[in-house]
């Protein structure tokens, strides 16, 4: 849209109708014209998010993935939760974030937190295929 707005800058357009075309305020329209003016395409790149940075880096990020993937499914049965791995986080990297967060986290990570029914350590199949037959 910045591109688009110099765009008809430079083809002599005035700033309020080009405010008006891109239905955008014509302040950003000064911005931006005054940034492209100022320091070229450069003054056009976003500047990045304000806020809080990360409180895990993408090495610890990745430490976790392998964690959740090589224990998600034990053979002992059980499965892991969200609060195991909130546990995880503060044992390994001295950092404790509340359990809505740690859900945020797994999501980012590419995981589902749709799971199936836990199997318990001394499940048989052949016990199982037995009863069906009763």
């Amino acid at each position: 849209m910045r591109l688009l707005a110099i765009s008809h800058f430079l083809n002599g357009e005035n700033r309020t109708a080009i405010a008006n075309r891109l239905s955008v305020a014509r302040s950003s329209v000064n911005a931006w014209v005054s940034n492209f003016l100022n320091n070229g395409l450069s003054g056009l790149e976003n500047k990045g998010g304000a806020g809080r940075p990360r409180m895990l880096t993408e090495q610890q990020l990745e430490q976790l993935k392998q964690y959740i993937l090589t224990h998600a499914n034990e053979k002992q049965g059980g499965r892991l939760t969200g609060a195991d791995i909130g546990d995880y986080i503060h044992q390994h990297f001295d950092v404790r974030f509340n359990s809505g967060h740690v859900y945020k986290i797994i999501k980012r990570l590419g995981f589902s937190w749709i799971t199936t029914r836990a199997k318990h350590p001394k499940q048989s199949q052949a016990a199982q295929d037995a009863f069906k037959k009763v």
